[in-house]
């Protein structure tokens, strides 16, 4: 494991993006996402997927600079169509669609279609609460076949994301940002990469026994070499039973197939993310104001609860990532070393200088 402090780990991947072919602008956009992933201890969604987004831009499944294209719209209304860009560019661009529409007339509905990996999605709700607004969030990956669904063995769905937010004058935002399945997909990718070890019954294999061996997703691979899932015979696995499992369904179908960008199936073949999110302007809503008080009592009054160990503690989602991006952001971000490698590697082929390499990891 090796640690690289936040603004250096930025400024190495903005060059890597940069030399991809990425604006300048888009480059540093798109590596602050990543990095931001890491340091709030998302590391599914940070820079483990750095070579990943390169190959992408290469062979045109991802598309850079584009500008979200809005096909229809009302005053509370936004139909967004991503066209492949960069999900770290095009996502902030219908996020502030939904802000502008919530803040005018209290509450707005967006569909995103067809955006490249829009990363960590807790990153949208808390851009929505720091314009004061509650967001919802139903998010799913098009052509991205990877879970099975409660009770089988065969992938039928992604990992299909939820997420809400909260604001809270004068403090960090409350936000709830979870994928529906058991780990995320990164978390397979960094456990083959030496990070962090995948529950024991993570993934399902055909004849239905569990297993945390990331080979089951990806099947044979070189330890710095590329992951394909499409190469694995098994299968992540919902988390929460039949529970996860419907919440993951209903994912697809508010966020792939009311969004336009499909649900998932492995005839689509190109990836994308599609994203239903709803704003709201609790001010409006709420015009007696009881509703930030509420929230401040309700939270005390939910982390009050005694603990099950001793010295443990309640959180309330978000924290566990407060807590992490404040660790981070002083001692730096761990980075598996397979990982660094495969980051470093798609540095040279797109011709990032060497001494900007070696003084990036030094």
């Amino acid at each position: 494991m090796i640690t690289i402090g936040a603004e250096r780990l930025t400024g190495f991947v903005t060059e890597i993006f940069a030399k991809a072919g990425c604006s300048a602008a888009e480059a540093q956009r798109v590596s602050e996402s990543l990095v931001d992933a890491n340091l709030t201890g998302h590391d599914s969604h940070g820079v483990v997927r750095v070579p990943r987004y390169v190959t992408q831009l290469k062979d045109g499944t991802v598309v850079a600079g584009r500008t979200v294209k809005v096909l229809s719209e009302t005053p509370v209304l936004a139909v967004v169509d991503a066209e492949y860009g960069y999900g770290a560019w095009v996502t902030p661009q219908a996020v502030d669609i939904g802000i502008e529409k919530a803040q005018a007339m209290g509450l707005a509905c967006v569909t995103l279609r067809n955006a490249g990996h829009i990363g960590r999605v807790g990153q949208w709700a808390e851009r929505a609460a720091r314009a004061g607004l509650v967001s919802m969030h139903w998010v799913n990956a098009s052509g991205s076949v990877l879970v099975a669904p409660y009770g089988g063995v065969d992938r039928r769905l992604s990992t299909a994301p939820h997420t809400i937010g909260i604001p809270r004058s004068g403090q960090t935002p409350i936000v709830l940002d979870f994928a529906t399945s058991m780990v995320a997909e990164g978390k397979v990718l960094v456990a083959s990469q030496g990070g962090k070890a995948l529950p024991a019954d993570a993934l399902v294999q055909p004849d239905g026994s569990m297993t945390g061996d990331p080979h089951a997703l990806y099947g044979a691979y070189e330890q710095q070499g590329g992951r394909d899932y499409k190469l694995g015979l098994g299968a992540i696995r919902t988390f929460g039973d039949h529970k996860g499992s419907g919440l993951a369904f209903m994912c697809e179908l508010l966020g792939g197939s009311l969004t336009g960008t499909a649900g998932t199936s492995f005839e689509r073949g190109r990836f994308a993310n599609g994203m239903l999110s709803l704003y709201i302007d609790p001010t409006k809503l709420d015009p007696t104001g009881f509703f930030p008080d509420d929230v401040a009592r309700y939270t005390e009054f939910f982390k009050s609860s005694r603990p099950i160990k001793a010295g443990g503690e309640v959180l309330i989602p978000g924290e566990p990532e407060i807590r992490t991006r404040e660790k981070r952001t002083a001692d730096g971000v761990p980075i598996p070393e397979d990982t660094w490698a495969a980051i470093v590697k798609a540095a040279r082929d797109v011709g990032v200088d060497e001494r900007t390499i070696q003084s990036a990891g030094a």
